[in-house]
């Protein structure tokens, strides 16, 4: 099963090549994308995929549930690297309808260490929605919540000292928050875009 992904690849990488005799060799020589991608670690949403660019075109970070965590020094370097080094004009926080971590957020049971990373998710659950401790949270529920979470990861990141020291050098950096859902593929603009301080 493991030795299919090679099979995979030297496929891909044919084709590519087929298509595009110096397709690797141009790939190689540079990165530029113009945007950063924070997304949900879900495998079926995709970055590049879903939005339809080719490799070297959209920088990603993925994380369960997309969440921006001030003390995260994963997420931080990607986003100082991508504003700094790469010179992105947009981030994107993508969430996407159906989240197994929305969900886990606002269930009953308890998993152990990903609890602790789901905790501005339960946040934004507290602050924003009626009490559901005796209801059950319906699909149409978890949409909603896990739209007004990725507003949430907006603003969050836009307090960020990486974005406002990008602000304040007058870098046209935007934040941008949309949602995917798995049931067209289609992308939505949540409208909660931010775009200086």
């Amino acid at each position: 099963m493991i030795e299919d992904l090679f099979v995979r690849n030297r496929r891909w990488s044919a084709e590519r090549k087929a298509d595009k005799a110096d397709y690797f060799e141009r790939l190689s020589q540079l990165q530029q994308p113009d945007y950063l991608w924070i997304g949900c670690s879900d495998s079926r949403v995709p970055a590049n995929v879903i939005t339809g660019l080719e490799p070297g075109e959209v920088f990603v970070h993925r994380n369960v549930a997309n969440l921006i965590h001030p003390a995260d020094l994963n997420m931080l370097s990607v986003v100082e690297f991508a504003v700094h080094q790469l010179g992105v004009g947009h981030i994107i926080v993508c969430g996407h309808y159906g989240c197994g971590g929305i969900r886990a957020a606002v269930s009953d049971e308890r998993f152990g260490l990903i609890d602790h990373w789901l905790q501005p998710v339960r946040d934004v659950a507290e602050q924003q929605f009626e009490c559901r401790e005796c209801e059950v949270w319906t699909e149409e529920d978890l949409d909603r919540l896990c739209e007004a979470s990725v507003a949430a990861q907006v603003k969050r990141l836009a307090r960020t000292p990486t974005l406002q020291a990008a602000w304040q050098a007058g870098k046209n950096v935007a934040i941008h928050g949309w949602v995917y859902g798995l049931k067209d593929g289609l992308l939505s603009d949540l409208g909660c875009t931010v775009t200086k301080p």
